[in-house]
């Protein structure tokens, strides 16, 4: 992996993983405006959630026809200069987190407030100064991460790893959160096939409880595993990964892939590990995609140990989720789950196992 850092016209930074050395970045030509975001977060006194509120965001790209895609290489609104690449990480432009937002009062308590926010007395608001990026898998906008050839996907994980180690270290970063959206049900606003990485400024609320879970239970990701491993929910399992369909799955369709090795994140996965989960990865999504006969929408994100407090306790693993609860039917979060957070599942988590497994 070769990487290659460079500049767009409005100062964000864009960095290229190729697999040969020797890019010379071209040059921005678009004279854009530098970036003012305000990512603010304000913290729901009745459950302790962080909310973060970005109105920059609301103008973002919005499904543009491909002729304007913003991640085709070097195209008139293409966010990458470079007339090709093989994987290119940028700045977001409409970021939900980033280190510029201006500083900001403490509560929200009218007078001192920013753009005529209403008094809410009491509540904590604070800069969402965490970064968010942009990670394009490959310069083929009709591609997808499954058709990817494995040295491609292992350029991925590179690039994953190296992001999650810079980001880690930016001061006020609480975790990491590497992630695709895939698929117009699961809301993507581009069809090219890319992903995101958030830094946080703040522990989110799924990692919070895992790392309660994890603190009541020191060895619980690995009993977890090793449970998985003995049951009949296993998809595919090599010398160092699994992957599982967990026993309580929230959604239709929903795979852990995790490793034997207690590590806390990419960063720190060994050469061995990462060849593999390129290998392993691939078969999983290929085999998602086949499971109706038709690209299958999905969330893919890597659930990370945090920066600071905790960084001990919690397991790299991947949650891959769908919505698609049949090849006509999807899950729709209705009262119950988007309301109280009470999931239910309609489909079995061992027939969807067993059907995957099934694929190879």
């Amino acid at each position: 992996m070769n990487r290659t850092r460079a500049r767009l016209s409005d100062g964000r930074e864009i960095v290229y993983y190729d697999e040969a050395p020797g890019r010379a970045p071209v040059a921005d030509p678009r004279g854009l405006p530098p970036v003012e975001p305000v990512c603010e977060v304000r913290r729901d006194p009745l459950t302790g959630d962080h909310v973060t509120i970005t109105g920059h965001r609301n103008t973002r790209t919005f499904l543009p026809p491909a002729d304007q895609c913003p991640l085709c290489p070097g195209g008139p609104a293409s966010e990458i200069p470079d007339p090709s690449y093989d994987v290119a990480v940028f700045e977001n432009r409409f970021p939900s987190f980033d280190v510029r937002t201006p500083p900001l009062p403490g509560s929200i308590d009218g007078p001192g407030s920013i753009d005529g926010v209403a008094s809410i007395d009491g509540v904590e608001r604070s800069r969402g100064a965490g970064r968010c990026e942009v990670v394009c898998f490959t310069d083929d906008h009709s591609a997808s991460m499954a058709l990817l050839p494995v040295s491609r996907v292992r350029t991925v994980v590179d690039a994953w790893a190296d992001r999650t180690a810079e980001l880690s270290a930016i001061p006020g970063v609480a975790q990491v959160f590497a992630f695709e959206n895939r698929g117009v049900e699961i809301g993507v606003t581009l069809h090219h096939p890319h992903g995101q990485i958030y830094a946080y400024p703040f522990l989110t609320p799924r990692t919070e409880r895992m790392l309660a879970s994890a603190a009541a239970n020191p060895g619980l990701f690995g009993d977890v595993l090793k449970a998985e491993r003995a049951g009949g929910r296993v998809v595919l399992s090599g010398e160092h990964w699994t992957a599982y369909v967990p026993a309580a799955a929230r959604w239709p369709v929903e795979v852990h892939l995790t490793p034997h090795r207690h590590v806390p994140d990419l960063a720190a996965l060994d050469t061995g590990e990462r060849d593999e989960l390129a290998v392993l990865y691939r078969d999983l999504l290929r085999r998602c995609d086949a499971l109706y006969g038709a690209p299958l929408p999905y969330v893919a994100g890597w659930h990370q140990a945090p920066v600071g407090e905790g960084r001990d306790l919690l397991r790299l693993h991947l949650e891959l989720f769908s919505i698609r609860r049949a090849a006509d039917k999807i899950k729709y979060l209705a009262g119950s789950e988007s309301g109280m957070a009470a999931w239910i599942n309609d489909v079995p988590p061992e027939d969807v196992a067993a059907r995957l497994r099934a694929l190879a």
